[in-house]
């Protein structure tokens, strides 16, 4: 059974700083939502400030983070966290979501690195999740992440993100792109992991483009556009959720708004699709 509601509807896209003055061109209606990363709004004036703050005051956003380092041997950042409570609160971001990775030690390492798959990192993360959770004082979201190898691993990749999501009880962000990529490069059946999936967990999806470097190694860049299997995968995650909200991410190599808008436009069509196929369904 899907969840009753979620923080956002429909179809939308990344927000970048490189789109501040372009996004005022944009047709109303061209996007549900907007995503961005808190870390790189948090705090900045200037006219990227003040054009952030109309845009949040005209559309909907979530905010996705880069730097908490969930999986991290530090402590959690308890400055940040309240600084980013209040952020969404002055912006009425409506969910947080986050990486299941960690991403600093002493320093930020700049990249996303594997969790080990293991019991006692389940309860590890698991406690930290409610933490931020309790600071937040609102359910968070875990994306599934890709990943080029899994060191120490005592289950599966599947094993672990149920386990995390069931002990911390937290939603999900359930990133497409990243079954597939990692479907190829671990080995796996991508719908088979789609299928295990909680759908009263997924609080939104995340579609991207990669770059196949050779047969069996896919790289997650969010670089390029969608690719075939990965509009297919969506359009199971449809069948399977129901209507999800969908978030393109496109973080280099972005084209102009009209042709990013294009692949929006795919996402909404493969929603409508579905609109149409539940109605014939329930009639």
């Amino acid at each position: 059974m899907s969840r009753d509601s979620y923080p956002v509807e429909g179809a939308g896209f990344g927000f970048r700083r490189c789109m501040s003055e372009t996004l005022k061109t944009v047709e109303p209606g061209a996007f549900d939502f907007l995503e961005i990363a808190p870390e790189n709004w948090m705090g900045l004036g200037g006219r990227f400030g003040k054009a952030f703050r109309q845009y949040t005051e005209q559309h909907p956003f979530i905010a996705h983070g880069l730097s908490l380092s969930i999986g991290g041997p530090t402590p959690l950042d308890m400055d940040f966290l309240n600084r980013l409570k209040l952020f969404m609160s002055e912006h009425n971001i409506r969910a947080y979501s986050e990486h299941l990775s960690y991403c600093s030690d002493d320093g930020h390492l700049y990249d996303l690195m594997p969790i080990p798959f293991t019991e006692d990192a389940v309860k590890y993360v698991a406690q930290r999740i409610r933490q931020v959770q309790d600071v937040l004082e609102q359910k968070i979201a875990m994306e599934n992440v890709s990943f080029y190898g899994a060191p120490g691993s005592e289950m599966s990749e599947q094993e672990f993100l149920l386990a995390v999501l069931e002990e911390a009880d937290c939603d999900l962000l359930l990133d497409v792109n990243n079954i597939y990529v990692n479907s190829v490069n671990h080995g796996y059946d991508a719908t088979e992991f789609l299928k295990a999936m909680p759908a009263e967990r997924v609080m939104y999806l995340h579609i991207a483009g990669h770059y196949t470097e050779a047969e069996d190694l896919i790289v997650d860049t969010h670089g390029a556009p969608v690719v075939d299997p990965v509009w297919t995968l969506l359009q199971q995650a449809y069948r399977q959720f129901g209507l999800v909200p969908t978030l393109l991410e496109r973080d280099f190599n972005i084209p102009p708004l009209p042709e990013l808008l294009e692949e929006v436009e795919q996402v909404r069509f493969y929603q409508n699709q579905w609109k149409m196929s539940h109605a014939q369904t329930v009639a």
